[in-house]
């Protein structure tokens, strides 16, 4: 049993889950506890570290983690359930741990089974936290050969979860080949410098500024994927794109459906009928009733092509060393199409509950603007057409995307 204690709250955690039910449900609770000060802590720019800790007690962070390192042994589609519950009650945190599952999962992407367990077993039993410094719109960090270690230096414009990791995954471009390398290092480690500069208009507690790589130095034997030196690679590494897209899509999704649930209440609560109405209660206001019927049955249909499309990729998971490059590419089509509709829904169920909610519900008091400016900042990540493109190819010419940073 684990006790969380922080921001005036105390819960017990009984032991873990052992069903992905179980695990959706223990989410609900963390969003629950998240939701009490979601409002003031989005005013704020306090680092998320009791909210973080709060994941670890949970259980949350070794969520895919082995069961024999007292992980919680479950798989993708649930992670991204989990994940999606957790961002209802706070997009921040929900999507630091969207972002710390997939750097979880990242030896599984490109490490050897050796690194796979090594780096498994001790992010389970330590309950990292993971961050990570990868973006690939800036300049590639430079990789540098000496030896029996590897050097990296340079700099990133984001890195989400910096101050409150355990580790962060460092990725760069190895000098004198085409080759790029991840390592996991540690978030204390000597020439990593993060600078307290996110100030964005939304998702205010990612802990995602900049970051600086001044000489950090890690042996060869942390570079994922390489073997004397050099790289092992497999069609599984690309899967990158469709599963952070996939984690990127949850978050959206919920959002979406923390904003709908929490306008619903406040309409039943303390919207007014219009005074031309011919009705007592705003819950009875015709045009009130068609927005939450429209908003909840595009919500409900973009979350069953996300789960459609979680267990498609389930599939390809299972599959890890014999993936084809055609399953990749099929995957990615369907990854696009539901990103492209979760970014457009969410954006419009975040804008348009206001119409139901009335002019009083903008206090600041309520923080109802926080579920847009959170959706409308991360939704900005890549240009969503580029997504339609991909569908649109395939529909007309058969054309899979070509693994790249974002597709």
């Amino acid at each position: 049993m684990t006790t969380t204690e922080n921001r005036g709250l105390t819960k017990n955690w009984p032991d873990a889950p052992t069903t992905a039910t179980g695990w959706i449900s223990r989410a609900g609770e963390v969003a629950q506890l998240l939701a009490v000060d979601a409002v003031a802590r989005d005013k704020g720019r306090a680092a998320p570290t009791d909210e973080v800790q709060l994941l670890k007690d949970a259980g949350l962070v070794t969520l895919l983690g082995p069961v024999e390192h007292a992980g919680g042994g479950q798989d993708w589609p649930t992670a991204y359930q989990v994940i999606r519950t957790v961002a209802a009650a706070d997009g921040s945190i929900g999507q630091l741990l969207g972002y710390h599952l997939l750097w979880f999962w990242a030896a599984r992407l490109v490490g050897t089974p050796e690194q796979i367990e090594a780096v498994e077993a001790d992010a389970t039993k330590n309950r990292w936290f993971f961050g990570g410094a990868v973006n690939p719109r800036d300049n590639d960090v430079a990789v540098t050969d000496e030896g029996e270690t590897i050097v990296f230096d340079g700099s990133k414009t984001f890195s989400t979860g910096s101050r409150v990791s355990d580790v962060t995954v460092l990725e760069g471009a190895l000098e004198g080949s085409t080759d790029h390398v991840f390592a996991i290092v540690p978030s204390n480690i000597e020439g990593l410098s993060f600078h307290d500069d996110w100030d964005n208009i939304g998702l205010r507690q990612t802990e995602s500024g900049s970051v600086t790589i001044d000489k950090v130095r890690v042996d060869w034997s942390s570079a994922a994927g390489f073997v004397d030196k050099a790289f092992q690679p497999r069609v599984y590494n690309t899967l990158n794109v469709p599963t952070i897209q996939l984690v990127f899509v949850n978050f959206y999704l919920g959002i979406a459906r923390g904003a709908l649930e929490e306008a619903a209440s406040y309409t039943k609560e303390k919207t007014r009928a219009w005074l031309h109405s011919d009705v007592d209660k705003a819950v009875d206001e015709p045009y009130i009733i068609d927005i939450y019927g429209d908003l909840t049955a595009k919500l409900w249909a973009v979350e069953a092509l996300a789960d459609a499309v979680a267990l498609e990729g389930k599939k390809i998971h299972d599959n890890a060393w014999n993936v084809t490059a055609e399953e990749r590419g099929d995957h990615e089509v369907r990854v696009a199409a539901v990103k492209a509709r979760a970014t457009e829904v969410s954006l419009e169920i975040t804008s348009t509950v206001f119409e139901a909610l009335g002019a009083r519900a903008t206090a600041s008091k309520y923080g109802f603007d926080r579920f847009w400016r959170n959706v409308r900042t991360h939704t900005l990540h890549d240009p969503v057409a580029y997504k339609r493109r991909e569908v649109g190819r395939w529909v007309l010419t058969g054309e899979l995307p070509e693994p790249t940073w974002y597709s």
